[in-house]
């Protein structure tokens, strides 16, 4: 294979995404890891949130209920939050709320589980999981702060109105991550008004998680030891 002649001559793989490869009766077809995972009743949110991965999730979320509604969902989450939509002021946070709604609508639980990194809508999506059945690993980290929706243009009167939604959008979220957490919307809002990074203890400690995954292994296995 011929050397690059500068970096930007470099190709990168555009689909990383492996196939896997399973037999069965009509003989052996590739698989999408998501496709086998659904199978398994496990989505995965590894991605920014908008309106095309918010529709994907809201049709997961809608099968696997109607398949088995009494049958527990596990939503893996390793998101930075949403992405502005130009021309919408709060665009992501509609499409978090969409996926949010859908989790609350359907009768199957749905567990929430952080792999990596929680931001923005991904930490609302992962606190409003089923009670007791949020958890985060334990190298996670969460985030929160305000909406951030980028520059607004237009008239004044487009903008002043484009203001007022950003502001009951702010409203709403710090009210339902209240509801989720225990903590006062006060508290909310004055964590949230700037970057507020979490470790997954304390993440738990304040109430956007129920338990760190794999600590009761490691503390077991520690004890052997000694």
């Amino acid at each position: 294979m011929p050397r690059a002649s500068n970096p930007s001559d470099i190709i990168t793989p555009t689909n990383v995404i492996p196939g896997i490869i399973r037999p069965t009766t009509e003989g052996e077809r590739a698989f999408s890891p998501y496709s086998l995972l659904l199978q398994a009743r496990i989505i995965y949110l590894g991605t920014s949130v908008d309106d095309e991965i918010s529709n994907a999730i809201v049709s997961q979320l809608l099968y696997l209920s109607w398949e088995n509604p009494d049958e527990d969902i596990s939503l893996y989450i390793n998101s930075p939050g949403g992405s502005v939509l130009d021309g919408i002021p709060g665009g992501y946070i509609a499409s978090g709320l969409a996926i949010l709604d859908t989790m609350q609508l359907i009768n199957s639980p749905v567990s929430t589980i952080c792999v990596g990194t929680a931001a923005s809508m991904a930490t609302v999506l992962l606190a409003n999981g089923a009670k007791d059945k949020r958890y985060c690993l334990a190298n996670s980290t969460v985030h929160m702060h305000q909406p951030n929706v980028g520059s607004f243009q237009g008239q004044a009167a487009d903008i002043e109105i484009q203001a007022r939604e950003i502001v009951r959008l702010k409203e709403r979220l710090t009210k339902i991550l209240s509801g989720a957490t225990g903590q006062t919307v006060e508290r909310i809002a004055d964590d949230s008004d700037r970057d507020f990074f979490l470790t997954a203890e304390e993440a738990v400690e304040y109430g956007l998680v129920d338990e760190i995954l794999g600590t009761k292994k490691e503390e077991e296995e520690t004890a052997e030891a000694a």
